[in-house]
């Protein structure tokens, strides 16, 4: 009897255990957008969190569906019907254009431990413009809740954390001369977590014209750690 309780125990625990699988998020009218991101699954209540924002923040990415009566935002099949509509719209207004409009997403997990889980999300967009415009997010979750954590809580002191990053930013930004404000060096919008350290990733037009692309470092774990809340690494 207690080997069978230990064995559904095990078996629980294994079914609870949390990973991920690519998945396509599309629609039947869609013929312009591209969508490929990490679905997880194995505990409900966390995968649910996590699937949720990621879908949400990737929906936030169209910006074209209105909030409804309930100020809730649109899904994300509702904004790639509406980008693929607002084409439509635009083609009719416009029928000499020779310019198709089109939307690339792709999301991957790049790290997971015990105690948090980093997922990067990459977003081509294009809607008739000189160029499209890629962006680079990651996006952190505490693997035991599905809770997304925000870059200030990442840290239990940023400013200092801030000041072991500006060698390893200096020696990826050699000449500051591209810079929009070489005087100023704060930390970017978007930082997360890979297998050999912390990621600080300055999407375009961030801290540089379009033309510099993205900037990016690693600041590996042995320098980092002793600002880092989730130290499982």
């Amino acid at each position: 009897m207690l080997l069978f309780t230990f064995l559904m125990f095990s078996c629980k625990k294994e079914e609870e255990k949390l990973s991920f699988s690519e998945v396509q998020i599309t629609t039947n009218s869609n013929t312009l957008v591209e969508v490929f991101i990490p679905k997880a699954s194995g505990n409900t209540i966390i995968s649910k969190a996590i699937n949720t924002k990621i879908e949400n923040f990737i929906a936030s990415l169209f910006k074209l569906e209105k909030a409804d009566t309930l100020n809730k935002p649109a899904s994300l099949t509702q904004q790639i019907d509406a980008f693929n509509k607002e084409y439509q719209n635009f083609s009719k207004i416009f029928p000499e254009t020779t310019q198709q409009w089109e939307a690339q997403i792709d999301g991957e997990v790049i790290f997971q431990s015990k105690d948090i889980i980093s997922i990067a999300i990459t977003a081509y967009l294009n809607t008739g413009g000189a160029h499209g415009n890629t962006t680079i997010t990651f996006l952190n979750f505490e693997a035991s809740t599905g809770k997304q954590i925000l870059k200030e809580n990442l840290f239990t002191d940023i400013e200092a954390f801030k000041i072991v990053t500006k060698p390893y930013f200096d020696n990826t930004v050699s000449d500051t001369s591209i810079l929009l404000d070489p005087e100023v060096y704060e930390l970017p919008q978007n930082i997360g977590f890979s297998e050999e350290g912390v990621i600080l990733l300055y999407n375009t037009y961030e801290i540089a014209p379009y033309a510099t692309g993205v900037i990016e470092f690693i600041v590996p774990f042995e320098k980092a750690n002793e600002y880092l809340v989730f130290k499982s690494f």
